[in-house]
């Protein structure tokens, strides 16, 4: 281990370790443009010079040179560095001299005023004039879609841009061109970027020539409320910060956490903010004569408690959308219970998880941080670009270092690494089952998504994953490498606190038949529009709890409006089996209420006195049930030993392929439905025109 001097104090430092990094644990500020931890090292924007003791008559660029390469003193000394010499000041003032020579007087109309970090080095290293008095060039902005605005004349060229998404988001589609004067940051071929993490570059760009076109010209950052919590557009749990000015959500960035999202989130995630004011529920409404009218909140609730007491516990079902919190599943599961309802689950899309296996059979056992250990990765029915951009940014990091083999059963893909491709269904699947065993991985994975589970024979296509599982000694010792990778937020926790049918009770596709063919007289949907509303059948009553006027609302005979995830308190489980609390961040609109307070008036009317009055009693009453949601941002290790009972089920599996389980990434909730941004995106995707932009 070595050491080294810094500013006259002594540390040590690991092999590798840049002279940067090695200044920043010995608390010696250096300030930077191009260097980033995440991204490879370009060493071009000479802002983090520093004197070393013993090397050339010049400063060095800190972040380009290693502690392994400084030569110690005569006697052996450690090597010594000064961080704020008269040297590195002279050096600093000139770099950033240099940077400001062609860089516009923009600050008063830029978006990224009072988050620049131009800005605070240039008041921290920089002097108070410039000896250059040339006309300042301009460059053309470049169209690189509907997120991200450029305007390139702030451009420094720190290519921050093209390595993050060359090396993060797996695209080539940025690049410098032209040398000198002449050199721009553009895209090949003029065209708009395809990336699903494009909007991170926004973060990263350290001037105002990348900023959101969404959020241009809204507001400054000193207006803005933030408030830290959870996203919901995947079921990664991404951890953001909301940024609210009034009532309004203006703005979406992401948080940093090492085991979940390091510092990137979804396009989804940052832009989706718009579609929680449009098409809002905002007032109750019930079904009169063929048509909704508005109504108060307790001629909503009678109706909804006359028809669910008409119909008895027999003949009520209960569905859980993708969105809702281990609250509110808690909740409609004890209202459940106490009506004698069986028939509830939060499964929309049909898949068997939760029926066997424990807690093993439905969770990411290998933790998303431990894709960083896999050296042989098996995906099955999933296509994590879509369903998870964040994790698979974390797949093509762990392939891009080298000994992990990806292979992938499903459709095919551009998953933006390597892979190869082993079949497009289960008798691909059955194929590895009846193979020798691989014994050269010592942690391999095997990650079933949604889109070999959400079948008719999901339950089997389980069963051979579990079969493959233990054959190739994916679980072993302390590693668990069976993952399901799920897309709803909601699911885990809903699962977690048994959201599922009852002894006798049916399933989602059961219930959604049996209303159709008259056998449900009712119908509660907790947010649930990702069903078939023309299959319920026209004379079963539909009480829909939710937040936008989707396919749910259009169908509902009596609409209770409910909170959006960034209006409400709650815990949401990752598909890793984490909890993590959702802080309110702004108010529901009207006269929407959350959905804690819906229920309990609900369960008011039908007679049922819960055992709990407020959100912190119901929170008390769900850590009874379930413990290990109280342990927050903390995994529970499911036991493996019960992933044998998924192997030990038997039956025939179908022939066809496994299906992609999104049409569009963009389009796969109510609150990306109602998003204009959202639909710009699909639009450009999809070749399509936007009927406003016609």
């Amino acid at each position: 281990m070595p050491k080294i001097k810094i500013d006259g104090v002594e540390i040590d430092v690991d092999n590798g370790t840049t002279l940067l990094q090695a200044c920043e644990q010995a608390g010696a500020e250096v300030p930077r443009f191009c260097y980033h931890d995440r991204l490879s090292i370009a060493g071009n924007c000479r802002m983090c010079l520093v004197e070393v003791k013993g090397g050339p008559p010049k400063p060095q660029a800190s972040c380009a040179l290693s502690v392994n390469d400084l030569r110690p003193g005569p006697n052996g000394e450690p090597p010594e560095v000064f961080t704020a010499s008269p040297m590195v000041k002279k050096a600093r003032e000139g770099v950033m001299e240099f940077l400001l020579i062609n860089h516009p007087l923009d600050c008063p109309i830029c978006d990224q005023g009072g988050e620049c970090d131009l800005q605070d080095q240039a008041m921290a290293y920089g002097i108070s004039k410039n000896r250059f008095h040339e006309n300042k060039r301009a460059v053309e902005d470049k169209n690189l879609g509907p997120l991200v605005k450029t305007e390139m004349t702030r451009c420094i060229q720190c290519t921050r841009c093209v390595r993050f998404t060359t090396e993060v988001a797996g695209i080539h589609q940025m690049g410098a061109t032209g040398r000198g004067e002449d050199m721009e940051i553009t895209t090949y071929l003029n065209q708009a970027i395809s990336s699903e993490l494009q909007g991170n570059i926004i973060d990263l760009c350290p001037v105002g020539a990348l900023t959101s076109k969404p959020y241009e010209f809204k507001a400054r950052p000193w207006e803005l409320r933030k408030t830290e919590t959870i996203d919901v557009m995947d079921a990664v749990g991404s951890n953001i910060r909301v940024d609210v000015r009034g009532r309004e959500v203006l703005r979406i960035l992401p948080r940093t956490h090492e085991d979940v999202n390091e510092e990137w989130i979804s396009d989804k995630t940052r832009f989706v903010w718009d579609g929680l004011r449009t098409q809002r529920l905002d007032q109750p409404y019930v079904r009169e004569l063929g048509k909704l009218r508005p109504a108060t909140w307790a001629e909503a609730i009678d109706r909804a408690a006359q028809k669910v007491k008409a119909a008895g516990g027999g003949k009520t079902g209960i569905l859980l959308g993708d969105l809702v919190s281990a609250e509110e599943a808690f909740a409609l599961k004890e209202l459940a219970m106490a009506l004698g309802v069986k028939n509830i689950d939060c499964r929309q899309d049909g898949t068997p998880l939760g029926e066997l296996g424990g807690r093993a059979g439905y969770i990411f056992n290998s933790t998303i941080a431990g894709i960083d250990e896999a050296d042989s990765i098996l995906l099955v029915g999933t296509n994590p670009r879509q369903e998870a951009p964040v994790l698979n940014a974390r797949i093509k990091k762990r392939v891009s270092r080298g000994g992990c083999k990806v292979t992938l059963i499903g459709e095919r893909a551009d998953l933006t690494y390597d892979y190869h491709y082993a079949g497009a269904g289960p008798e691909s699947l059955a194929a590895l089952v009846d193979e020798a065993a691989d014994v050269t991985a010592k942690r391999p994975m095997i990650i079933v998504g949604q889109g070999a589970l959400s079948r008719e024979d999901g339950a089997q296509v389980l069963a051979l994953a579990a079969k493959l599982a233990s054959k190739q000694g994916v679980v072993r010792g302390d590693w668990n490498g069976f993952n399901i990778l799920h897309t709803a937020a909601g699911r885990v926790g809903a699962i977690d606190v048994c959201a599922l049918p009852g002894e006798g009770g049916l399933s989602t596709q059961k219930m959604i038949a049996a209303a159709g063919r008259g056998e449900l007289a009712v119908m509660i949907l907790a947010g649930a529009d990702e069903i078939d509303m023309d299959a319920l059948g026209a004379d079963t009553f539909v009480i829909y709890i939710g937040t936008h006027g989707d396919a749910g609302a259009h169908r509902a005979d009596v609409i209770l409006p409910g909170a959006a995830y960034t209006e409400k308190s709650g815990t949401y489980v990752n598909t890793e089996g984490r909890p993590q609390l959702a802080i309110r961040a702004a108010f529901p609109p009207g006269d929407a209420r959350e959905d804690w307070a819906i229920l309990r008036q609900l369960a008011e009317k039908l007679g049922v006195t819960p055992t709990w009055n407020n959100l912190d009693e119901l929170r008390a009453a769900m850590y009874k049930v379930a413990p290990h949601l109280a342990a927050l941002d903390q995994i529970a290790k499911a036991d493996a030993d019960q992933l044998s009972e998924l192997g030990q089920l038997e039956g025939r599996v179908a022939r066809a392929g496994f299906a992609a389980v999104f049409a569009d990434f963009y389009l796969t909730n109510p609150i990306a439905r109602a998003s204009r941004t959202m639909g710009e995106c699909s639009a450009l995707k999809s070749g399509r025109v936007l009927e406003a932009a016609e």
